[in-house]
């Protein structure tokens, strides 16, 4: 009986931190590390703040305060979808690894070669998804 219970809250234990990660945006990567770095950066359980139903996480405070003066100013545009998949019609989540920034802000990507697409012609992709856009959100 011992047995089973210590075994029981063991793998509760074990389950807690993906339980814990399900509500993180961008699977922990820093969102201004997008702009200031130039690139996905993971950012630290220790430093996190709530916005939009969802957990931020950041690779240093001073990122945190930049982003809590203004979050929609660093969060991915178009909700995370995909922008080359949103282009075609699809809505597709973006891979927080795969981004591009345009202008100021930051868009998601599905995959490598989707970034390649996007980054051919940036404002004929990034239009056609505004339009699609628009039309699945009135």
């Amino acid at each position: 009986m011992i047995r089973n219970r210590f075994a029981y809250i063991f793998g509760l234990l074990l389950l807690a931190p993906a339980a814990w990660a399900q509500d993180w945006a961008l699977e922990g990567i820093d969102p201004v590390a997008y702009t200031v770095q130039g690139q996905a950066v993971a950012g630290r359980s220790d430093i996190a703040t709530r916005w939009g139903g969802k957990s931020w996480h950041f690779a240093t405070e001073e990122n945190r305060a930049t982003f809590e003066s203004n979050p929609r100013a660093y969060a991915p545009g178009l909700n995370g979808l995909c922008v080359v998949a949103l282009s075609e019609g699809r809505a597709e989540p973006g891979n927080p690894r795969h981004f591009v920034v345009i202008g100021q802000r930051t868009y998601l990507v599905r995959s490598e070669n989707a970034r390649q697409r996007l980054q051919q012609d940036p404002r004929k992709v990034l239009m056609e998804a505004k339009a699609i856009w628009t039309r699945m959100n009135p």
